[in-house]
């Protein structure tokens, strides 16, 4: 082993089954092969990890992105000023939303949903606004057989019209009609690196299963929607000024907790363009 082998990055697990807080890499600078080996390995095994203490600039934020792939405009929030690939995440005392208060998996309504999504805080409430991150391999394997062989025949369809209308109207955004992904994908994916199952429904944006009439349908959604969120498939972050969080879109639903209102919370989240379920 060569000296530029060597790394001081140490990977400490959050829980048994998701989350993994990485140490000692500045994410300011371009990774050297070994650590980015490192932390992929690490989202690979953990889904989602997170990072203390990261100042850095917009440009470095999303080449860490572009690391991974291409990175992609969210279909409904205007990006930052010249950099149209970076979503504001901001809440206030005059906020009549934010962000991911229902657990979901980012934009799972695109023909390719992405990849992975990562997030700098840089400005947080003096107390609240964690983020919950659920394992979507624990909750499959947390379904009796005959439930899983049943669900990995089935294909959903996921619709970003009715959410995104929603939340414009609630701001007072116009979007002038615009339209939004509408695709069908497996009820349980498969992660194209990591070969795991994992369920791929999400109440934001999943409305309805092939196949099933609707009575039928929404029974096993909600099943499922109150499945994924059972606190033993979780992990939760507590953000600090300058934490990162990155986490896999094929195999994380995510939840934004807002018990901070009035304070603020403000931050940059850029995404990976993922590729179609199977």
């Amino acid at each position: 082993m060569s000296e530029n082998d060597i790394s001081d990055v140490v990977v400490c697990p959050l829980t048994p089954g998701i989350g993994a807080e990485i140490q000692n890499m500045d994410l300011s600078r371009s990774l050297n092969e070994t650590d980015f080996e490192i932390l992929k390995k690490a989202l690979h095994r953990h889904q989602v990890i997170f990072f203390r203490e990261q100042d850095i600039s917009v440009e470095a934020q999303k080449d860490l992105g572009r690391r991974f792939g291409e990175l992609v405009a969210h279909p409904n929030d205007p990006g930052l000023e010249g950099h149209p690939e970076v979503m504001m995440i901001h809440a206030d005392e005059s906020s009549k939303r934010v962000a991911g208060q229902r657990w979901h998996s980012d934009v799972s309504c695109s023909d390719e949903p992405p990849m992975g999504s990562i997030l700098r805080i840089f400005q947080v409430p003096r107390y609240g606004g964690d983020t919950l991150f659920s394992s979507m391999y624990a909750a499959y394997d947390g379904l009796s057989e005959p439930m899983r062989d049943f669900l990995n025949g089935l294909t959903a369809i996921h619709d970003g019209t009715p959410y995104y209308t929603s939340v414009n109207r609630k701001i007072g955004r116009d979007d002038g009609g615009k339209g939004y992904p509408r695709s069908e994908h497996p009820v349980i994916r498969t992660h194209p690196e990591t070969g795991k199952k994992g369920i791929f429904v999400n109440e934001i944006f999943t409305d309805h299963i092939l196949g099933l009439k609707k009575t039928e349908s929404d029974l096993l959604l909600n099943f499922l929607f109150d499945h994924v969120k059972k606190p033993e498939y979780q992990c939760r972050f507590h953000w600090k000024k300058n934490s990162i969080a990155f986490w896999d879109n094929r195999c994380t639903q995510h939840l934004a907790m807002w018990d901070y209102w009035p304070q603020v919370r403000s931050g940059y989240r850029v995404t990976v363009k993922g590729d179609r379920p199977f």
